[in-house]
């Protein structure tokens, strides 16, 4: 158990407060059976050890036969909504974990053969290989210490959008295949549009996509507040030339214009190199902005990079230039139990144990999942001052 976390509340000795949390969490299912199941696949997830296959979750909740059957239909056939859920889920916890930001990750979970939605071969960082599997893409609430998952999406190569796939895989028409930095920016537009919640800053490490300035330009275009690491090459522009010593030319219509500079790294050091260098342990800043990708000008909005004495390596972008330096790199900390929480989940809670293949039955078993580890990490936590009297069940 990662010591990032306080020690997990025991789901033995408080059935009516599990009860009580799937009661909320699953008040928009009008069958009560589906509610029944709900609960006993959490109960599952949340007491048996090892493998969380259904047939093992269904043994620890039920001595009947058909348990397995049952319990199976209910994750993979049963046509139930998972946003609701997600959104109820959303709003007990952040009453309970008072969210200094929500932040991104992702994960791969290794499959064998090609049949499971969104399955496709790439290449895994951390792991050093190519691996055959599904990649999901989390939003996370995180206080600093504890962080829990509220929203998921599964990455859909463009294969998977061939009608045949479509069908076999029960992807609904409205699923589309979006780039990984695009499924985090639904996520966080979706939550932020949540009853009931107080918008965070978005905290991500998107150092490994193509293009982050797409990101970055759209959160402004929403007015997200946002701290991402971005690939050292990001082309930006400092707002003072005399900064990075950049030259100015002539442009066709006889104004002056800058010429760009070739990346975020070279701002910075630059920046660094012309106030002949930042005393040692105060990383490297500067303002600049973003190329807008389809007009190749400029945008206007002032952001600031900046880097983290401690990880001098790694290149931080915000829209939140009056903020202290020393208060955004603390945010830039809140992937570190978000990195816990992904671990945990992948060896306590299944993440990596799921069978099924189609797209429904995939969002059925990441919501009871994320539900069971918020329950885990969040029911012995008080409700915040005055969350209750605006509607937010205990």
């Amino acid at each position: 158990m990662s010591l990032l976390y306080p020690p997990p509340v025991g789901p033995h000795g408080s059935a009516d407060r599990l009860s009580t949390f799937t009661d909320t969490v699953f008040a928009h299912l009008q069958r009560a059976d589906q509610r029944r199941w709900g609960h006993a696949y959490l109960q599952g997830l949340l007491t048996v050890p090892g493998k969380k296959t259904v047939r093992r979750l269904a043994a620890a909740s039920t001595a009947s036969p058909t348990a397995f059957q049952s319990l199976q239909q209910f994750v993979n056939s049963s046509p139930w909504e998972w946003e609701p859920v997600r959104d109820e889920l959303a709003r007990w916890s952040d009453a309970r974990l008072s969210p200094r930001a929500w932040t991104v990750s992702t994960t791969v979970a290794a499959k064998r053969g090609d049949h499971s939605c969104g399955v496709h071969r790439r290449f895994v960082p951390h792991l050093g290989q190519h691996v055959n599997g599904q990649m999901s893409v989390g939003l996370f609430m995180s206080d600093g210490t504890t962080a829990v998952p509220v929203d998921w999406r599964l990455h859909l190569p463009e294969r998977w959008m061939h009608p045949h796939l479509r069908r076999r895989a029960r992807i609904p028409g409205d699923a589309r295949s979006l780039p990984p930095w695009a499924d985090a920016l639904e996520m966080a537009d979706r939550l932020r549009r949540c009853h009931g919640l107080t918008p965070a800053p978005l905290v991500a490490d998107m150092s490994g996509a193509r293009p982050t300035a797409d990101l970055a330009c759209a959160l402004l275009r929403q007015r997200n507040e946002f701290v991402i690491a971005v690939p050292p090459a990001l082309p930006v522009m400092a707002i003072d030339p005399s900064a990075t010593g950049l030259a100015e030319l002539p442009s066709s219509d006889g104004r002056r214009t800058l010429m760009l500079s070739p990346s975020a790294s070279s701002v910075l050091h630059a920046r660094s190199a012309l106030r002949h260098g930042q005393r040692a342990g105060r990383g490297l800043t500067c303002l600049a902005r973003l190329p807008v990708p389809t007009a190749g000008a400029w945008r206007h909005g002032v952001l600031r990079l900046f880097t983290d004495p401690h990880q001098p390596e790694r290149i931080w972008l915000t829209n939140m230039v009056r903020r202290r330096l020393s208060e955004l790199r603390l945010l830039t900390e809140h992937l570190v139990p978000t990195t816990a929480c992904v671990r945990e989940l992948e060896e306590d809670f299944g993440l990596l144990d799921f069978e099924g293949r189609s797209y429904p039955g995939w969002h059925h078993f990441m919501t009871l999942m994320s539900a069971a580890h918020a329950y885990r990490r969040l029911a012995g936590t008080p409700l915040r001052s005055g969350r209750a009297l605006r509607g937010v069940p205990a």
